[in-house]
């Protein structure tokens, strides 16, 4: 098998601004592994909060693509990937998510099957999805909400943590006020004391908020459960649920998981999230990062199995390099082909590096 990286600049159509940062584009670089004529991609996104640069993508690809050419075809190299061998070690959960993806769409491409169908869910996925509404004036948010509304989207998730929380109280109300048959998910990305928490959720849940993402700084699990025990709206948990080890500790004490391919490591360590909390009370969320098509498609493919689907990260950018899995109508879907079910759109030459393409 062979390999090659290219890395592409995401741009999003306004900044994104949330508690700890505002972001208005990132890095892609796309992976695409070659086997007897056909091509399998997956995709790793930049990203300052798991310690992600280009160059620490691109020097990772290579390392997977030196051990790539010892396997025979690549059902036996998403093996390998499965049992920790293939991209095992210190690979971060990104790039192994981005190598089983790539694995999957060249597998299933080869066997004239849908990823969905090699992870054993028979039923093509359709799910409504969340669409964020970043920190942003109460006016701003107000006209997003209403907009998204009249396209489609069911469920609004709006951002939270500014340090005077008066201020998230209002842009919930507004939008509250400008969609009020939506759904309304709400993320403060950990900027919360317990205290406040405890303070501030009972007035979301008088606004309607169906749940609430990691309301408390992440590394103190047991106080995230604390709250959750307590709390008159669901609590989900994220930074706090990276991978299969946190949410066995989480697992029925927490009212959600918000399970993110690119923290956990891929849809087989999604799978087994899934399989870990079904029956706990524990509910699955599925999450993204701001990436395009290719990145988002993998978790479209799991999307039946979650209550909450928030794969909205394509719809943010001003341009998407790749199409396959809608959610312009506010509704993630599988394409019907095989692979992943994602094509490249027409994109303008970017800055390339081969990665053992011999």
């Amino acid at each position: 098998m062979k390999a090659a990286t290219r890395t592409v600049r995401l741009g999003l159509t306004e900044p994104l601004r949330i508690s700890r940062s505002t972001m208005a584009a990132r890095d892609a670089v796309w992976l695409s592994v070659e086997h007897g004529g056909v091509t399998g991609h997956g995709e790793a996104v930049t990203s300052v909060y798991y310690g992600l640069d280009t160059a620490t993508l691109h020097r990772c690809f290579a390392d997977v693509a030196r051990e790539l050419r010892r396997y025979p075809d690549p059902a036996a190299a998403l093996e390998s990937l499965r049992s920790g061998e293939l991209a095992g070690g210190t690979a971060p959960p990104a790039v192994r998510a981005a190598v089983e993806s790539a694995l999957l769409d060249l597998v299933g491409i080869r066997a004239g099957r849908p990823v969905h169908r090699l992870l054993g869910l028979p039923q093509p996925p359709v799910a409504a999805t969340a669409r964020t509404i970043g920190i942003t004036s109460p006016l701003d948010a107000a006209a997003q909400a209403r907009a998204l509304t009249v396209s489609g989207f069911e469920v609004l998730k709006v951002k939270a943590g500014l340090p005077d929380p008066e201020e998230d109280v209002e842009r919930l109300r507004v939008v509250r006020d400008a969609a009020p048959r939506a759904r309304l998910l709400l993320d403060p990305n950990g900027a919360w004391t317990p205290r406040q928490a405890a303070a501030l959720l009972p007035r979301f849940a008088g606004l309607g908020v169906e749940a609430v993402e990691q309301p408390v700084a992440p590394g103190d699990p047991e106080a995230l459960a604390a709250l959750a025990e307590r709390s008159p709206l669901p609590v989900i948990a994220d930074e706090d649920a990276v991978g299969l080890e946190d949410v066995r500790r989480l697992a029925g004490r927490v009212h959600g998981v918000n399970v993110k391919l690119a923290k956990c490591g891929g849809p087989h360590a999604a799978l087994r999230i899934a399989e870990t909390i079904a029956g706990s009370g524990t509910e699955l969320m599925l999450g993204c990062l701001t990436a395009s098509s290719l990145g988002l498609a993998p978790a479209v493919h799991l999307a039946g199995l979650a209550r909450w689907a928030d794969l909205d990260g394509h719809l943010l950018l001003a341009h998407d390099p790749w199409t396959g899995i809608g959610g312009e109508d506010g509704y993630v879907r599988t394409s019907g082909l095989h692979g992943l079910g994602v094509e490249p759109r027409v994109v303008g030459p970017g800055p390339r590096a081969a990665v053992d393409a011999a």
